[in-house]
């Protein structure tokens, strides 16, 4: 934040309130209480960055996880760093303030990014920027604005598929194709999923969306695409080839190796169903 109307003091935790649609969570985790202990043995290093709001109260910008630990740790004010920031320039340094996080979620990213992408717009429309239209390559440092396009789908996506993109069960892509169905669509799938214990491929995403958008799409068909054994699914089994060495000429490769299981399997095979034969005699 460059803003240099900029005041710094100590305010009240209780007058600090977290960020309207703040996308980032804060969890009471190891990394929280590392930090409590922090603050309670040397102290808040870093202000909270807030800014001016009704009734006397202040928005935080930067500083959630922070203030949360000093909450917890029972201290009463903190040191704050107060701007004079409108709504959309406190969104922009909201996400920004948050983004050189280590661990994002897909869910915090695809919200941030929403966020900032619509506060950069509103900013160029009120200030009478006719035709100004920021671009999505400009939203996030390191990511085009085609991932970026990616990730605001996932804002489409009902709260329990959602969950299950952050818990890494199924991958972005996937959850792209499958930010087009309704919520209904959405439902149906997420109940599938749940009673068949499966995620959906890229593939059947794909096909899930085209037939969503062609109106055929229903609970039988999800039930039907989601079913259907998977190619990744298939069950394998594999060797070292230091632990087939032993077992094979020296000159024999990886592939000579595997033929030659595979033939004493066929050949096994057969003398078992020539020894059943003698036996059904």
């Amino acid at each position: 934040m460059t803003d240099m109307n900029v005041q710094a003091a100590q305010l009240p935790v209780d007058k600090l309130r977290p960020f309207e649609g703040h996308p980032f969570r804060v969890k009471d985790d190891a990394e929280m209480d590392q930090l409590v202990f922090s603050i309670l043995t040397q102290g808040l290093f870093t202000p909270i960055s807030v800014r001016p709001i009704e009734n006397g109260e202040y928005e935080v910008i930067s500083g959630h996880r922070r203030l949360h630990a000093c909450k917890k740790a029972g201290i009463e004010t903190v040191s704050a760093l107060i701007y004079s920031l409108d709504r959309d320039a406190a969104t922009i340094a909201m996400v920004d303030s948050n983004l050189h996080r280590e661990k994002i979620l897909p869910s915090e990213k695809a919200f941030a990014y929403k966020m900032k992408f619509d506060a950069m717009n509103h900013q160029g429309r009120t200030s009478g920027q006719v035709g100004q239209k920021w671009t999505r390559d400009e939203i996030a440092e390191g990511e085009s604005g085609r991932q970026v396009q990616r990730y605001i789908r996932l804002t489409n996506l009902i709260p329990g598929i959602l969950q299950k993109v952050d818990e890494g069960r199924i991958a972005l892509t996937p959850a792209v194709e499958l930010s087009y169905l309704t919520d209904a669509e959405q439902e149906d799938l997420l109940e599938t999923m749940e009673s068949e214990d499966c995620t959906p491929s890229l593939s059947q995403a794909i096909q899930m969306k085209a037939l969503s958008q062609s109106g055929q799409l229903d609970m039988d068909t999800i039930f039907h695409i989601m079913t259907q054994p998977k190619a990744n699914q298939q069950e394998k089994i594999s060797f070292k080839v230091s632990e087939l060495r032993d077992f094979f000429p020296r000159h024999y490769t990886a592939a000579q190796m595997m033929q030659e299981i595979i033939l004493a399997v066929k050949e096994r095979q057969q003398r078992l169903a020539r020894q059943r034969n003698r036996d059904a005699r």
